[in-house]
């Protein structure tokens, strides 16, 4: 957990934000994903300078501008997913089949005179991303122990400070890690012998671990898009467009730990000894907001068969409400003493904050061939290492301000921590007939990690914000599609496949003090089938 939060903070602010956001919750709820229309995910999603689909209003709004007559249309996606999770003792797997409405969409279009040839509009919803995803790991040995990363940066705390009694309430009466007193009262870490403010963990020499972990995420990000375009001399085609988000985040997480050797509490002696321990961390995490961004491209046609297209995302601007609360069990029994077991639950905690997400900048080019195909490339540029988050602001009473102050200590992490990633896509259109059409597209992502943030040595250290310390990193993540569509008349319908297979590592909590902690392997492999039907008219 990262102490940094708590300096500043005063005994009456405790209660409201002992669960300071950190970068890592930023990072956990702005992902990027190829979504859109089954034509749209059949050419890899390489539309910044060929618009004419209703998922242009969420990449390039210009995209409207190629409309000359209105179109009516949603989409459907059947997801197939699988989630392995590996270590070098253990390899598991989980899968799950969603069903998802991913989009919704209504242009219309008006013939004007002059320059100004058409002018169009258009509304859409859009399922911008799934948070669904299940991830663990098994590690044995550990070579060291949650409970000395806890005590390592718990020390300088007086014990009374942590300790939960009827006359203390250590979440609301003092303004201390929530982490370190859920550790404190569940005896996953205890006081240095004759002092009241160090703290030792249960991992020494030897000790011989195991750790067990599984978290699963839920939830979804929503776009609703109002935009407008127009076209001019069919040569320039602009568009801007609003964008409202809404969100949703649930994180459920187990954290498990059993120990031979392990420096623990002997409660006949009150003192330190060496037995078998085993505790259990389970932890709830709620992150629901809503918010809004614009939109603005534009796509130039300087010749019949060749397009170059631009689009700039503003970030959106979220109002977040985090809440959530964590739950313990523990037994341990000293080699010459009884055994001790119980369990210890936090209140519910919540609090507010704000981000904006990264900056959007794609730039794409297209060439017809002839009348029958297309082929379309695109690279974007999405800035994560300008995230910005603020926290509730207090005054000097120590009461909330009711306003927002830049959550400094976050930001400095999201610069260290995340790098720009950059995204290709790669499109084509095949027309055999005037009726059927043939697609197939690629689209890879790089990570967004610095290679800093990936090391495993523990420089930097990764705070996580609440009492969960856990935390994954994407690698890469990448897309293969193929498509067909059938016209007929004013009605048309379009069937994608889409394979998505994302890397990532997975950390119970930070490595620290060059020591590695228990962490795993993640492959996410999704075989999705998108389907879209409409009516141009």
């Amino acid at each position: 957990m990262n102490t940094r939060f708590f300096l500043a903070l005063t005994t009456l602010a405790a209660a409201s934000t002992a669960m300071a956001q950190s970068a890592i919750d930023a990072y956990n709820i702005t992902p990027h994903e190829l979504r859109g229309t089954a034509r749209f995910i059949g050419m890899g999603g390489a539309f910044t300078s060929l618009g004419g689909d209703i998922t242009s209003m969420s990449q390039n709004p210009a995209g409207l501008g190629l409309y000359r007559s209105s179109d009516i249309g949603l989409t459907f996606d059947i997801s197939i997913r699988n989630y392995n999770y590996k270590t070098d003792v253990s390899n598991n797997s989980d899968n799950a089949t969603k069903a998802y409405f991913d989009n919704f969409g209504y242009v219309g279009a008006m013939q004007l005179g002059g320059a100004m040839k058409f002018f169009q509009w258009g509304v859409s919803y859009n399922r911008l991303a799934s948070f669904d995803r299940i991830s663990g790991g098994y590690n044995r040995p550990t070579g060291t122990s949650l409970s000395n990363y806890i005590a390592g940066y718990t020390g300088g705390v007086p014990s009374g400070a942590l300790l939960d009694s009827k006359d203390h309430d250590p979440f609301f009466d003092s303004s201390e890690d929530w982490l370190s007193i859920v550790a404190y009262n569940s005896y996953f870490i205890n006081n240095t012998l004759g002092s009241d403010d160090q703290y030792t963990g249960q991992f020494q020499n030897g000790t011989e671990s195991d750790a067990l972990y599984k978290y699963h995420e839920k939830g979804y990000q929503d776009e609703y898009d109002i935009s407008f375009a127009g076209n001019v001399s069919d040569l320039v085609y602009w568009g801007l467009g609003v964008g409202i988000v809404d969100m949703s985040y649930t994180r459920e997480g187990f954290y498990s730990e059993s120990s031979s050797g392990a420096l623990i509490y002997n409660t006949d002696t009150d003192r330190l000894a060496t037995g078998n321990s085993a505790f259990d961390l389970y932890n709830t995490r709620y992150v629901s907001g809503t918010g809004a961004n614009l939109k603005f491209g534009v796509i130039i046609r300087p010749a019949d068969m060749f397009r170059v297209g631009l689009a700039v995302h503003t970030p959106t601007w979220m109002h977040l409400t985090h809440n959530g609360y964590a739950d313990t069990d523990y037994r341990f029994t000293p080699d010459n003493g009884r055994t001790t077991e119980g369990s210890f639950s936090t209140p519910t905690y919540e609090y507010r904050s704000r981000l904006n997400t990264p900056w959007r900048l794609m730039v794409g080019a297209s060439v017809t061939l002839g009348s029958s195909a297309i082929v379309s490339v695109d690279y974007e540029r999405v800035a994560y290492n300008d995230m910005k988050m603020k926290e509730e602001a207090y005054g000097i009473d120590g009461y909330l301000s009711g306003g927002f102050t830049d959550n400094k200590y976050a930001n400095e992490d999201i610069k260290t921590m995340f790098q720009a990633a950059n995204i290709i896509r790669i499109g084509a259109e095949f027309r055999p007939t005037r009726s059927i059409s043939l697609r197939a597209g690629f689209n890879y992502q790089t990570s967004n990690v610095t290679s800093k943030a990936a090391d495993t040595t523990g420089n930097p250290q990764i705070y996580t914000s609440g009492t969960d310390p856990s935390y994954s990193f994407d690698k890469d993540t990448y897309n293969v599609c193929l498509g067909i569509g059938y016209r007929y008349k004013a009605w048309y319908a379009d069937l994608a496949y889409q394979y998505t297979r994302r890397s990532s590592t997975l950390h119970a909590y930070t490595p620290f003090n060059g020591v590695s902690t228990p962490s795993a392997d993640l492959t996410d492999s999704y075989n999705n089938i998108v389907i879209s039907t409409g009516f141009r008219f």
